[in-house]
């Protein structure tokens, strides 16, 4: 082949549209129980955008992102996180002025230059949940029990979530101070990675999946020993409510999360078995970010989660996911003249809301019947020169081959209804 798709992405065949139908449909029905109004951002942004909303320390900045300039010289990125997006919108088109706490939600594709494996694309797609101006730990429960939902509802079993707090402003500094003082000595004993984490974006060290920093993670001071009251009392106010809410966590005290502006709250949503693709999703508050952004002070909390990951779970999980109906009817017919009224009749039942399918061109019955085999018509409708002289048609069920002959089109047109209306579809 002269092409082929770039490294790192998919094709996403028809066979496949069922699965993703289905956990999109889901998500978003969830997500707007809880009152969540869509939201969608341009597929690319301001660099600047990024570099000043995750910060130029972390990974995604420095080694992730697709950046490219236009032609008028302005430097643009690829949607490589939703976050700093819908706060720009937020920004930008006045939601600031809507009633709080704001809740918005996304599905869209994100960009990131890092090594394909399974479950790791360079494009993917993920659901993303933003909640804006409520800095109560109701509201990070609430979002916490949202993405919980959608799990159940997709029918992943085998989930567990993460959860620890790793302080604000106030009380994050003298922290990293602590961080910083415990690895500083020892850092020939860390990765390449963590050696220049700790100049950069110190607090990352706790997140490294390295075997040689194990060691040293283990015995680093952890963020939630050093929180401030306020924090402390927000993350027990929060422990709390997991609890009424029946969502079930585990307190890791070195989870952090990769993008530079989170606050207080971060989690994340595992399958049971433990690896690097074993994540389904996470978030937490970023109380930060908006007045980062040139807003004013705003706290906010939300989720990102990818939708190919939840795929691959269930497909290891053995979920089946349902299939999408086939068409209501295929059209077969046997020469010009019944090719004419089959093309006639299938605009008058697509006209009623029917699926309907027909055969091009002049083929025998045989194969027209595996053409609708092939579609998974549940029914097939005849049509020779004769009945399309009568403007008749014969109806076959194509699971039992029963055959009702001589309907007319309101008759085939009752009887397809009846069979859609009795298959909930």
């Amino acid at each position: 082949m002269a092409f082929q798709r770039p490294t790192g992405t998919e094709d996403r065949l028809p066979a496949q549209q069922a699965a993703w139908n289905y956990v999109t449909e889901r998500a978003e029905r969830v997500v707007a129980q809880y009152g969540y109004g869509r939201i969608d951002t341009p597929t690319f942004e301001e660099t600047a955008l990024f570099v000043r909303g995750v910060g130029e320390g972390t990974d995604l900045i420095e080694q992730e992102t697709y950046t490219f300039a236009d032609r008028g010289g302005n430097r643009l990125t690829l949607r490589s996180e939703g976050t700093a997006p819908t706060m720009r919108a937020y920004l930008q088109d006045g939601l600031q002025s809507l009633p709080t706490p704001l809740r918005l939600y996304y599905v869209a594709p994100i960009f990131r230059y890092d090594r394909p494996q399974k479950g790791r694309l360079r494009e993917h797609h993920q659901v993303g949940l933003e909640a804006i101006g409520e800095a109560d730990a109701a509201m990070d429960a609430e979002v916490i029990s949202v993405l919980a939902r959608i799990f159940r509802e997709i029918g992943l079993r085998q989930v567990s979530m993460q959860l620890n707090s790793i302080g604000d402003d106030q009380c994050r500094p003298a922290y990293l101070e602590q961080l910083v003082a415990y690895y500083r000595p020892r850092i020939d004993q860390a990765c390449a990675n963590c050696q220049v984490r700790l100049e950069k974006n110190p607090l990352r060290l706790l997140d490294c999946k390295e075997e040689r920093c194990q060691p040293l993670i283990a015995a680093a001071p952890k963020p939630v020993e050093a929180l401030c009251g306020p924090c402390a009392e927000h993350f027990a106010r929060l422990q709390h409510l997991l609890g009424l809410l029946a969502v079930p966590y585990t307190l890791n005290p070195r989870l952090v999360r990769g993008l530079g502006y989170y606050t207080r709250t971060v989690f994340e949503f595992y399958t049971t078995e433990r690896g690097a693709q074993s994540a389904l999703g996470g978030g937490g508050r970023y109380d930060g970010l908006i007045a980062e952004l040139g807003g004013r002070p705003t706290p906010a909390v939300g989720f990102g989660a990818g939708i190919e990951r939840w795929l691959l779970a269930l497909e290891e999980q053995g979920v089946a996911v349902p299939e999408e109906p086939g068409p209501d009817a295929y059209i077969c017919h046997l020469g010009v003249e019944a090719q004419d009224w089959a093309l006639q009749l299938a605009t008058r039942l697509r006209s009623a809301g029917l699926r309907i399918v027909t055969t091009p061109g002049q083929r025998k019955l045989p194969a027209q019947f595996r053409q609708a085999e092939h579609y998974r018509a549940r029914y097939a409708v005849i049509i020779g020169s004769e009945e399309a002289a009568r403007q008749v048609a014969t109806l076959r069920d194509m699971t039992n081959k029963a055959e009702r002959r001589d309907l007319t089109d309101d008759e085939l047109l009752h009887a397809l209804r009846s069979a859609s209306a009795g298959n909930g579809t």
